[in-house]
């Protein structure tokens, strides 16, 4: 129908915009003192870009991106996460050759994966986000942490926890293949078929299948926490001093990898509790320290986490959050006859100069609509100009929840409003 929106997707409708705003406004404001600048990327990249990067034995390649060829005959895809195409902007305008760490931040990045539409999860959702490139220490993974949790606590998402853990680098995560597919082996035949195939290319996707059959197989395989290497378990142990120093309680959890093939070392998820006593994930990041290089970059570590925006609104409604929404304007201009019409336009356009929000009917009400509609759109004043006005040279002005009317001088009008 074309009425209806397509399965997966969700409108912002007017009513709700300044939700979005607001969360928004607290990602730009936690980010700005950090140091963050916002980049901005395309909403579709080349298609490669994310099999190489994103990783092709994961979900999000095999079952999940908007993948079609464009009238070129390339293969393009619209974004599954933000990451890698952060990345690839910064390769392409050689940020890496400015002064390091880059630091940067989006907001309401629109994200497309074709799963199947459920609480919290959209076929097209927006994320807030945060990259950071050429930072190797510790300090850096707690940082963006404590950014994810203010950003979080500043829009109403309360009862946090977090939960950390590390799943290597190279030098040790080939040890740890060797005895995941040991423990593998005599159970392969029982996986499903996507973990069947991840088994010699990429056995770690096997512990983060979404099958309960797999979940339960596949529960006490070797943990990757038990096999880091001595630099590994260096940094582990430094971000976990980094973290109590900023105040934040963490629970090792062994059992996260994340979904996405770039992640290295730091892994983490901030989980809320519901109402009904369940818990929800809502924001996830790590390290990725070998992507950049993957891409065609130079060798650099980088860092992120992604947070979703339905997600968050979907929380906030939860836990009862309430954010009212502002009045439409701050002065109505209310007019009769087609003379205080055109001078009621020129009322408006002074306020909007002077930075007051202002409106007047474009409807052809009667008067009495007018003051209607006024109370209806939260207006703090109602500005009158009749005929006698007109004559006289003069507004009424009156204050809608007093009920006080006053008088003034036409030329006196926004000096009065802003006064």
């Amino acid at each position: 129908m074309l009425t209806q929106a397509p399965k997966g997707t969700q409108d912002m409708l007017p009513k709700d915009s300044h939700r979005w705003h607001k969360i928004e406004e607290t990602m730009r404001s936690v980010c700005h003192l950090a140091g963050y600048r916002e980049i901005r990327t395309p909403v579709f990249e080349h298609t490669e870009l994310f099999q190489r990067g994103v990783g092709d034995t994961t979900d999000v390649v095999q079952k999940e991106m908007y993948t079609f060829t464009d009238k070129g005959n390339r293969s393009i895809t619209l974004k599954p996460e933000g990451t890698a195409g952060a990345a690839r902007a910064m390769i392409e305008a050689h940020l890496y050759a400015e002064p390091l760490p880059q630091k940067m931040y989006y907001v309401s990045c629109p994200v497309f994966r074709y799963e199947k539409p459920q609480s919290g999860r959209l076929r097209e959702h927006h994320q807030l986000g945060v990259e950071v490139f050429g930072a190797k220490d510790a300090s850096v993974d707690a940082e963006i942490i404590r950014l994810a949790m203010d950003v979080l606590e500043g829009v109403g998402v309360t009862g946090l926890s977090l939960n950390i853990n590390s799943i290597g680098c190279p030098t040790c995560r080939k040890a740890y293949n060797d005895a995941l597919k040991a423990f593998l082996a005599p159970i392969l035949p029982e996986l499903c078929e996507t973990c069947r195939g991840r088994y010699d290319r990429n056995p770690m996707r096997i512990l983060d299948c979404k099958e309960a059959r797999c979940k339960a197989l596949v529960k006490d395989a070797p943990a990757m926490l038990d096999m880091l290497c001595d630099d590994c378990k260096a940094h582990f142990e430094s971000l976990k001093r980094y973290l109590t120093g900023l105040g934040l309680d963490y629970t090792v959890d062994k059992g996260i990898v994340r979904g996405l093939d770039y992640y290295t070392k730091t892994v983490f998820e901030i989980i809320t509790k519901t109402p009904d006593g369940g818990e929800l994930t809502v924001c996830g990041g790590g390290r990725y320290d070998g992507l950049v290089g993957q891409l065609g970059g130079p060798e650099m570590c980088g860092i992120g986490f992604g947070m979703g925006v339905e997600r968050i609104i979907m929380v906030q409604d939860m836990l009862g959050y309430k954010d009212d929404a502002p009045a439409l304007v701050d002065a109505f201009v209310v007019t009769m006859g087609d003379e205080a019409r055109v001078e009621g336009e020129k009322v408006v356009r002074e306020l909007r100069l002077a930075g007051i929000p202002a409106d007047l009917d474009h409807c052809a009400r009667s008067m009495k609509a007018q003051f209607k509609y006024a109370d209806k759109i939260g207006a703090r004043r109602v500005l009158v100009i009749a005929g006698d006005e007109l004559a006289a040279g003069v507004v009424k002005i009156r204050d809608m929840q007093s009920g006080t009317e006053t008088t003034v001088a036409r030329n006196d009008v926004v000096s009065s409003i802003k006064g």
